[in-house]
């Protein structure tokens, strides 16, 4: 199988290392990466003949990329994306089939060099079909890539991405700009800070692309924690041994991504 990967950052650059390892014949779409290896160019044209094609490209760019891969793929080409929100791509047509999906996966890191070909080793990995295409193809690449596939629909998956993804950074950035005007504060942060803090290093267009496409879901569950915190301090002592336990088995089934 023929299988092509447009944008080489984070994302796409451990997809592109994983399959290489696997000995799958690739073909790597990157204008910052052409010419490093023989099978990696800037020219979109060399996807013409892949059978499996993943788009990890920033989210306000994707509809635009997957309109040029339109004109150069056949009908029967399977195209999917790796954007963190998925409603807005369900609303578009393509000649291809497309699924959309998303891999639970990253880190703080951007770029290439900061990829590596564990990184969805025992990830979750989101499909969300809109169509009647069949998702076994995907579902088989997504497997041996080390992660588990979920199906779901659009809508169900933007609002629990809001949950565990989108609405954690924008809290971890607020709790960062929470302490700037407190020297002391600065001086005695330690681990825990740190670990609830490392969000706010996410990629900057990244966060800027969540927030603006996922802004609905995002509000809704501020509104949410609002409510559950103000809940949870009238009933404290009562609560914290089922959060213990709603963590515990949150993670024991594997890595989600935080």
């Amino acid at each position: 199988m023929k299988i092509g990967i447009v944008g080489l950052g984070l994302i796409g650059g451990s997809i592109y290392k994983k399959l290489t390892q696997l000995n799958y014949d690739i073909v790597g779409i990157s204008k910052s990466q052409q010419g490093k290896e023989k099978n990696i160019t800037n020219d979109i044209s060399n996807l013409k003949d892949c059978e499996l094609i993943f788009v990890a490209t920033p989210i306000n760019s994707t509809i635009n990329k997957l309109r040029e891969i339109e004109k150069v793929v056949s009908r029967n080409t399977i195209v999917t994306d790796c954007c963190s929100v998925k409603e807005f791509l369900s609303k578009e047509e393509f000649n291809f089939k497309f699924i959309p999906s998303h891999p639970m996966a990253g880190t703080e890191f951007s770029g290439y060099k900061n990829s590596f070909a564990e990184l969805f080793n025992g990830a979750k990995w989101v499909i969300t079909p809109i169509n009647d295409t069949s998702t076994s193809i995907l579902e088989k690449i997504i497997t041996e890539l080390g992660a588990t596939p979920i199906i779901t629909t659009p809508q169900k998956h933007d609002e629990a991405v809001a949950l565990i993804s989108h609405m954690p950074m924008v809290i971890a950035q607020g709790l960062m700009k929470s302490s700037e005007s407190n020297d002391l504060a600065q001086k005695l942060a330690s681990s825990g800070f740190r670990d609830m803090t490392r969000l706010s290093m996410s990629n900057t267009e990244m966060a800027i692309d969540m927030i603006e496409y996922n802004s609905k879901n995002i509000e809704l569950s501020l509104l949410n924690l609002y409510n559950t915190i103000g809940n949870l301090l009238k009933n404290y002592p009562n609560e914290i041994s089922h959060i213990k336990a709603l963590r515990e088995k949150m993670y024991k089934n594997g890595k989600n991504i935080l």
